[in-house]
């Protein structure tokens, strides 16, 4: 067989690892069409085809799942010494986080990530949107809700349990469900789970007027805790307020609560070798009790294992 080229392996290996000659051609800043041709170079090469198209769908066939479980790992070695021999760059994790899970539960924890990841330089930033990854300007989102797009890693962060909260005082006087139902009301905007779920969930319908409407969760949070009304939140994001007895769930027991997975780490899958994102990864897992997905040394395999946003 003859030498393959060095130029239209890397071009495979975008192609086979996003699943997407479209989001390899924009990786490589090549056209989509010099993509074709080396894919195509590539097959008359080997005398085999390596993919398969089923409607927008690309899929490997087994001569290209083959090339790729050792293409795909010299690759990830490459990319993981380049970091290596650049101690800086490797150490920079440039980190989105939704507004909620950022503020409540991540902030909190920054002093110990610090302590114990002291190498790792973070710039953290945040919106209420699914980060939407433009070439290689972040390394890891932290989303409410599945993200969207393609050659992307997403990881759910373990189930979350959405309940009432309020202050000692409020729930001092709540027993029944119904009790709710003479209380102000607090609403997140984009909270997925809404007071009408909840209620239903506990065979009632709810007022239709609410008392306070905030856009985040962690305003919402802040009502309650002020006294304000009776809040519908992830007990994920009031671990402190629970702890400090600012907050407590009055119906916890005596109703039947959402879970749910509301929080994703998402991960392009050119990033998932870096090490600064390798360690925030296992530091994430390791704080939420989930087993790490990219704890295994051979990245492919790793990936392998992760859910594939299907776009």
């Amino acid at each position: 067989m003859s030498i393959l080229p060095v130029s239209s392996l890397q071009t495979f290996e975008a192609v086979a690892r996003n699943r997407s000659f479209r989001v390899a051609a924009e990786e490589l800043s090549i056209s989509a069409s010099a993509v074709s041709h080396a894919i195509r170079k590539l097959e008359d090469l080997i005398g085999s085809a390596l993919f398969e198209r089923h409607g927008r769908v690309i899929e490997l066939t087994s001569t290209g799942q083959s090339l790729y479980s050792r293409v795909g790992r010299a690759f990830d070695d490459l990319r993981e010494g380049m970091e290596l021999a650049d101690g800086r760059a490797s150490n920079l994790l440039r980190l989105h986080c939704a507004p909620g899970m950022a503020a409540q539960w991540l902030t909190p924890r920054l002093t110990r990530l610090a302590k114990d990841l002291p190498e790792l330089e973070i710039r953290l930033s945040s919106s209420s949107l699914s980060y939407r990854f433009h070439g290689d300007d972040m390394d890891i989102d932290i989303s409410y809700g599945p993200p969207k797009g393609e050659g992307l890693i997403s990881i759910p962060l373990g189930l979350e349990t959405v309940c009432p909260l309020c202050t000692p005082e409020i729930a001092s006087r709540i027993r029944l469900v119904s009790d709710l139902l003479d209380y102000d009301l607090i609403d997140s905007e984009l909270k997925r789970v809404q007071w009408e779920d909840w209620f239903a969930a506990n065979g009632l319908s709810g007022p239709a007027r609410r008392s306070f409407r905030f856009e985040r969760s962690y305003m919402s949070i802040s009502a309650a805790v002020n006294g304000l009304g009776v809040a519908l939140e992830s007990l994920r994001l009031v671990e402190r307020e629970l702890e400090s007895g600012q907050l407590v769930a009055p119906l916890q027991g005596k109703s039947s609560d959402i879970q749910y997975h509301g929080h994703y780490l998402v991960v392009p899958s050119s990033s998932k070798s870096r090490r600064s994102v390798r360690q925030f990864c296992a530091w994430l897992t390791n704080e939420l009790g989930l087993p790490n997905p990219l704890d295994n040394g051979d990245a492919a395999t790793a990936a392998a294992r992760l859910e594939m946003s299907a776009g």
